[in-house]
């Protein structure tokens, strides 16, 4: 009767002191949903210089004094800075990029008109539909369309 009371009692003892046990496995990674993904941010140094070459292009052609130089720095900083990041962060979602892009490019054009003499930003705006092939009323004399015409 001793052998099956003393059986009982050390396994009672030793149960408990097994469970309490830690684990040997490896240890289990944590979630990566659980750290949000950092934003892709653009080089301050690929921003820097974009800027500096949109605001010296500008200097040159607008003739802007150093006050206008600055204001139109910062302007082209912040706009350059949204492009970039829009492009990074949206490559994947080509509309949403358009969309985003095209809200920075009306925002930096009001800060410029803001900036610019009247003369100055007719200039830049002339310059600008030049290089981005906006045709002007003069430039829509040629064969009419089709089904449009006289």
């Amino acid at each position: 009767m001793k052998t099956p009371l003393c059986v009982g009692l050390l396994l009672l003892l030793t149960v408990p002191t097994l469970l309490a046990q830690t684990p040997t496995g490896k240890p289990r990674p944590t979630p990566s949903a659980a750290t949000p993904p950092a934003r892709p941010v653009p080089t301050d140094a690929q921003v820097e210089t974009r800027a500096s070459a949109l605001t010296g292009n500008m200097q040159k052609a607008l003739a802007l004094n150093p006050e206008q130089v600055e204001k139109v720095r910062q302007i082209n900083l912040i706009s350059v800075r949204g492009v970039e990041t829009a492009r990074l962060t949206y490559r994947q979602n080509v509309r949403k990029m358009a969309a985003v892009i095209d809200d920075i490019s009306q925002s930096r054009m009001s800060a410029l008109k803001n900036a610019l003499t009247p003369a100055q930003f007719d200039k830049y705006q002339r310059k600008r539909e030049e290089k981005m092939g906006v045709p002007n009323a003069q430039g829509n004399q040629g064969t009419p369309v089709p089904g449009l015409g006289e």
